[in-house]
This record gives structure tokens, sequence and C-alpha cells, in this order.
């Protein structure tokens, strides 16, 4: 008997949704792999945040399907969300809570017993290199601690899919280089497929899954490498912008 292939953690199929007469997404498709990344590349405008919020159901898909590890969304709600793990571009911590009072709250509204939230809360804290910061308030650490424990709050529940949404911006380049290596030995390490919304170009490594979202279409999709080979381009800044003209011209 031929085995099957494993389901895909997201999956993407024709989405389309629109704001009254203006076109967010048009038909758009994309799949993220356990164990991959897939960096999910536009301009302003160009159909990121819908997409982010239609996978998180903040908003409801209009056309096509979304599927959590092969679970379509319409079919099962919040059930599904339990599989997927979000960090939003604005913080949403309580600055005044500490740091073992933020993820405590989060996992009990998540299900898990404290006894087990606080071994999970202090393994992911080690991991990320927080472990020292556990009864500090969060108004007291600086930016990229606090990306680092939303970070964490994400991972608690073990999920398959995790969502980031810029999750660098205004952080410094040091900073932001740990938590992209971070991100990438979890994917590989736990088999964790990450969907990562971003307009910082570095980020993404050759072998890297890409996106390239414009005017609400995908104009490109592949590797970083197989996108800049389609691009004819030596560099992902140069594919992104060649890629993005070459969609406004198609479609104005």
């Amino acid at each position: 008997m031929a085995l099957l292939e494993p389901a895909s953690a997201l999956s993407v199929r024709e989405a389309s949704f629109s704001y009254g007469a203006g076109t967010a997404l048009d038909a758009v498709s994309l799949e993220v792999q356990p164990g991959r990344i897939c960096f999910l590349l536009g301009p302003n405008g160009a159909g990121k945040t819908t997409l982010f919020s239609l996978i998180c159901r903040l908003l409801a898909l209009q056309g096509g399907e979304i599927a959590v590890a092969g679970r379509p969304l319409r079919a099962n709600g919040s059930n599904v969300l339990a599989e997927v793990g979000i960090v939003f571009q604005q913080s949403t911590l309580d600055l005044d809570l500490s740091v073992r009072q933020n993820l405590r709250y989060f996992a009990a509204l998540r299900g898990l017993r404290q006894a087990d939230a606080d071994r999970r809360i202090e393994e992911e804290l080690a991991r990320i290199g927080m472990a020292e910061r556990l009864g500090e308030r969060v108004r007291a650490l600086n930016g990229g601690h606090r990306r680092r424990v939303e970070i964490v709050r994400a991972l608690l529940c073990r999920p398959r899919l995790l969502l980031l949404d810029e999750p660098t911006v205004g952080l410094d380049a040091q900073t932001r280089g740990a938590l992209v290596r971070f991100i990438h030995a979890e994917a590989r390490e736990r088999g964790l497929a990450v969907l990562w919304a971003t307009h910082l170009l570095d980020e993404a490594e050759p072998d890297d899954d890409l996106v390239v979202l414009a005017r609400g279409q995908v104009a490109a999709a592949g590797t970083v490498r197989s996108v800049l080979a389609q691009a004819g381009t030596d560099t992902l800044d140069g594919a992104f912008a060649k890629l993005v003209n070459q969609r406004r011209q198609a479609t104005s």
C-alpha cells in the first residue's frame, strides 16, 4: 500500500477576500510544510495582513479554502486554531504583570494545568535564553526580550503552525539575527511550520520557502533560490522589486 503524504501544516487554496469594492486577496494559494519556514513578502496593501486575519478567523473567508493540518477552518472553527501559535506585530503583553504571570495567564486560557504550564514555561524560556527573566515585570524588559516572551507564549501549546507578523520590526540587528536563528532552529528540530510576514529581506535563507504577494495575488512562489532564478536577479531585493513591478504592470 502506498503511503499517504503528510498533510500540509497550512494549505491556502484560491483564497479571496474583498473590502467592499476593493479586492484584498484574489485567488491566493500557498502551502507551508512541517519543518519549513515560508516567508511572505509584499509591499503595503499586498494582502499580507488580510491573509493572516483569515487564517486567525478574525475575518471570514469569502472564497476558497484554508486548512490547518488538513482540517478546513470553515468546518472545524476554533478547534483548528488550537494548532496555531501567533505573534502579532503589535505587542499584546500585559506590561504590569511579570513574565511568569503573562505566560501562566495565556496557558490557562488554552486549558493547560498550572503544573504543566510552569514546566513548559521554564523549558521554553531556557531555550530562548530568558530563564533568568521569569519573575521580572514585562515593563522592565527591552523590546527584544518582550518579543522573545511573545514567541515563548506562542510555543507553549506546542503548535503545528506558527504565524509571525513582522516579529522583528524595531529590533536591533543583533537581536533580530538571534531571533531569526532561533526560529530556524525551532522549525528544524520540532518540525514546526512557520509562515513569516516580513519586509526585511535578509531574514530569509536561500533554502527557505518564499511567497511574494502583489496587489492581492501571488507574484512568485518557491524557494528563495528558485524565485531568484525566476526573476533573473542575484539579490532578493532586486527580485522582489522586479516581481512586484511586473504584477503592477500586468494589473494596471
